[in-house]
């Protein structure tokens, strides 16, 4: 009966016709459907974006977590600018590097900690740190929307139509930045 009495008042609103930045500033008004509407339009992609920075699934989720938490609660300070991924990517990225400062602080080995004698094996963690430190470094080259584009297609899985769709813009333009920048990385790599 509850339900049929909203539907006379102008039925309930369709928010998956929505843009993300309808919902979001709904979710700022503390609208916990345009909330859940936001959640399913972009759970994928930022799942993706967050795994292709700290590589481990269950670090993922849980900062995935933390990212719709600060979403929910920084909704209102969100100033629209027409890109509310964008602002969300932020808000992963600098929760993924909080994350990174803390493991860091807490897996700190002092010289008087390391006691085994060296073995002249190969380490492959120290391997796989020195390609990720020229990985990143030659990430820092490209402009953000360039690295956004090459991160979840290369690290997410996603098609480029995909990441078109997730940050609304033409197929043809997330193509050519997406091209752009393997160029720019092709030739950075080449000179180091």
């Amino acid at each position: 009966m509850l339900f049929m009495g909203l539907m006379s008042l102008g039925g309930p609103e369709d928010y998956g016709r929505l843009s993300d930045e309808a919902l979001l500033v709904k979710v700022a008004g503390g609208d916990q459907e345009a909330f859940r509407q936001l959640y399913q339009n972009t759970d994928r992609t930022m799942y993706s974006f967050i795994l292709s920075i700290v590589k481990h699934p269950q670090d993922a989720e849980e900062i995935m977590q933390e990212v719709y938490l600060k979403i929910w609660t920084s909704a209102a300070g969100y100033k629209s600018q027409g890109k509310p991924l964008a602002w969300m990517f932020t808000i992963a990225r600098n929760l993924c590097y909080m994350k990174f400062r803390e493991q860091k602080h807490d897996s700190d080995i002092t010289l008087e900690d390391l006691t085994g004698m060296e073995t002249g094996e190969v380490c492959p963690e120290i391997e796989m740190a020195a390609d990720k430190m020229v990985l990143l470094a030659a990430l820092q080259i490209l402009k953000e929307e360039e690295r956004e584009i090459v991160l979840l297609y290369t690290s997410g899985g996603l098609k480029h139509r995909e990441i078109a769709a997730s940050l609304k813009i033409p197929l043809a333009t997330a193509l050519s930045r997406y091209n752009r920048a393997m160029k720019k990385l092709e030739n950075y790599l080449r000179e180091e």
